[in-house]
């Protein structure tokens, strides 16, 4: 057997483990490459200038964006999103009704992009402080959550409210408290949220009803 087809045969059985349970959250297919709208921002090579061209370079075994003058490789990468359930003492979550888009007007966990200068720890408190005006100690993980459509991976921490005060903020029209039982649903804004919760709601608060699959639309 040739190195090729080893690496061949190995990549077909480990497309046989699944795509784990972070795929719940996405629609597409894996394996399709960046999506259009990051596709779109591939035009010329950062290192020397040269438009870049589609192609499986010799190192690679999927095709690429690379430079034909340099021969540098374009690589995408997804985005890391922090984000953390805040559980009041009264176990109950608290959500924000997002005041910008996408999904504005609906409810999801705060949380943003973590910066390139600090831990997934630090970007997870200064996230929920500044969408939510409130202190949080993260523990424990309640999930991974891919959006290919995004190009994110969301990681989600349950959170303990150790200070600070909810109040509305820019990204936040609304900061409320919801038992588990009433998390509304149908207005959840993210595919994400949706998982991180339902798994939240199943670990803490075992046999409360949880829809079966999103019930909502996605605004990306």
């Amino acid at each position: 057997m040739t190195e090729r087809e080893l690496g061949d045969e190995e990549r077909r059985l480990a497309a046989a483990l699944g795509r784990g349970p972070d795929g719940r959250s996405t629609d597409l297919p894996s394996g399709l490459g960046p999506p259009r709208w990051v596709q779109r921002v591939l035009t010329y090579c950062s290192n020397c200038g040269e438009r870049l061209v589609p192609g499986v370079p010799p190192t690679e075994h999927r095709e690429r964006m690379a430079c034909p003058r340099c021969g540098f490789i374009a690589y995408v990468n997804p985005r890391l999103v922090v984000t953390t359930i805040p559980v009041t003492d009264d176990g109950e979550v608290l959500l924000l009704r997002r005041g910008i888009e996408p999904s504005r007007g609906r409810w999801a966990q705060p949380g943003g992009f973590m910066e390139i200068d600090e831990t997934v720890v630090e970007a997870a408190i200064r996230e929920t402080l500044e969408e939510t005006g409130l202190l949080v100690a993260p523990g424990e993980i309640v999930g991974l959550y891919t959006r290919l459509e995004a190009a994110v991976v969301v990681l989600v921490f349950e959170a303990r409210i150790v200070g600070g005060e909810a109040r509305e903020t820019p990204e936040a029209l609304e900061v409320r408290a919801f038992a588990a039982a009433d998390i509304p649903w149908p207005d959840v804004a993210f595919s994400t949220s949706f998982w991180a919760l339902r798994d939240w709601v199943e670990r803490r608060h075992p046999g409360t009803p949880v829809p079966g699959a999103f019930p909502g639309r996605e605004d990306w």
